[in-house]
């Protein structure tokens, strides 16, 4: 098939929209399928992606704000569309999603959306005054992007669930297909024995380790507190190593002037093999997240076997209990406090045993390559 990707940006910098992108393309290339993407980046955004085995149009920059319209992409698309047998929208509430619509109708060309979590009513909750926003958009224009869909993508079940409570009104034909990512792709063992035959100075004990971009949403008050609380009545617990960009500087800097930072390292962003050296050599990985729908590096940790510690706001959250490759509780501080303790009261033989588990929760739930075929088949299915 010649699919065509949507997205308002592929640069990898944006987060897991755009990861989920590039890693199910790659596959997608394997599996023998012609594949382009279409953004609405920058021309800049080229130098991202330009080794990557696929074109990438990038057609912005777009205009209006967070809406991003381009007159430039809209024309492409129309231009362009007839060329594939299908198309697929990544996210919503954006100019990305109306063009595609608009195109495709006009042109009879299948179309398909992929929410990414961006249907969780949590969302509402936390923005009222967007959600009146939303509401009013919705009803001329992200409903009937979704009504007229060939089908509505989700990655669990639980996204499914949450989608349906937060629009109305909400007509969908719905598809659960899942979303993966890979293992690495280089001598892990090799690479930790050098790691810790000379560690950085933030890895010369056991740690936790956090490893996502730094803002509200991602519960790291929660964590940095529990954490604090918890050292102040046990200081030889593992160190506690915060990974990732800052969005919110304001945010990161109350954090750091609310908590005692002893035995916490923020080491700023990894990535390439840094990223999972560190993930495979940390006790666990936690995130206390008031919103995830994936939450692709919680599938990344498992992926070398070390167990999560999440929030029942992760919506993979339930695949990671009933799997036993870690732990789950509410996103309270409570909830954050309780997950640390759990650990540090878990027996050698229990924690091994977890982390064999995350490497079968893995291959059974997030390889790229499975879910990646899902995807593709459930496109043939609505086409053919």
């Amino acid at each position: 098939m010649k699919i065509l990707h949507v997205i308002t940006s592929i640069d990898p910098k944006t987060g897991g929209t755009a990861e989920a992108v590039i890693r199910s393309s790659q596959i997608m290339v394997e599996l023998g399928h012609e594949i382009e993407v279409a953004s609405i980046d920058s021309l800049q955004c080229e130098k991202h992606v330009e080794h990557f085995p696929w074109k990438t149009h990038c057609l912005g920059p777009g205009g209006m704000g967070s809406f991003h319209y381009s007159q430039l992409f809209q024309q492409w698309l129309i231009d362009h569309v007839t060329r594939f047998d299908a198309v697929i929208v990544h996210g919503l509430w954006q100019h990305t999603g109306l063009a595609a619509r608009h195109a495709c109708r006009q042109k009879n060309v299948p179309y398909f959306v992929f929410t990414h979590g961006m249907l969780d009513p949590w969302f509402n909750e936390t923005y009222p005054l967007k959600k009146i926003k939303k509401y009013l958009y919705w009803r001329w224009g992200e409903y009937r992007v979704l009504r007229d869909a060939q089908a509505v993508l989700f990655t669990c079940e639980e996204e499914r669930n949450l989608a349906r409570t937060s629009f109305s009104p909400y007509r969908v034909n719905e598809q659960v297909v899942g979303l993966g990512t890979s293992a690495p792709d280089f001598d892990l063992d090799q690479a930790l024995a050098a790691f810790r035959s000379e560690p950085p100075a933030w890895a010369q004990r056991p740690y936790f380790l956090f490893m996502s971009r730094i803002q509200e949403k991602k519960g790291l008050d929660l964590l940095v507190g529990a954490y604090a609380g918890l050292r102040a009545e046990n200081p030889s617990i593992p160190e506690l190593v915060i990974a990732g960009p800052i969005q919110q500087q304001d945010y990161a800097d109350q954090i750091q002037a609310n908590y005692d930072q002893s035995g916490i390292h923020w080491i700023g962003t990894l990535g390439g093999n840094d990223k999972w050296i560190a993930l495979a050599a940390s006790e666990a990985m936690v995130l206390s997240s008031h919103q995830e729908n994936f939450g692709i590096i919680v599938a990344e940790a498992l992926a070398v076997g070390t167990p999560t510690l999440i929030s029942n706001k992760v919506n993979i959250w339930y695949e990671i209990q009933s799997g036993g490759a870690g732990l789950v509780q509410d996103d309270t501080l409570t909830g954050t406090e309780a997950l640390l303790k759990t650990w540090n009261a878990l027996t050698e033989d229990q924690r091994s045993a977890m982390s064999r588990a995350a490497l079968e929760v893995f291959k059974t739930h997030f390889d790229i390559c499975e879910s990646t075929k899902r995807l593709v088949d459930t496109i043939q299915t609505h086409i053919n």
